[in-house]
């Protein structure tokens, strides 16, 4: 597992960054804000400090996958205007 930010892990368990933050200082780790990055088993101890919003998360359903359209971007061409 890659070195994760504490936003995104507050995020993932639908927390705010300020209480991720201070849960980890609280628990000992050195976590100066919610942009520093974490280690795997900083993670664990993380989400086992909440378990019920690690169940949140996880019971979440995916997000719908967004329609494709036609696959043909619209450029604007300023420089030329046919009126």
């Amino acid at each position: 597992m890659a070195k994760v930010r504490v936003h995104e892990l507050a995020k993932e368990l639908g927390i705010t960054s300020k209480d991720a933050v201070a849960k980890l200082q609280e628990l000992g780790e050195f976590v100066r804000s919610a942009s520093s990055t974490i280690e795997a088993p900083v993670v664990k101890k993380l989400r086992g400090a909440f378990p019920d919003a690690a169940s949140k998360a996880s019971s979440k359903p995916a997000a719908a996958p967004r329609p494709a359209g036609n696959g043909s971007a619209k450029l604007l061409d300023y420089g030329r205007l046919d009126r």
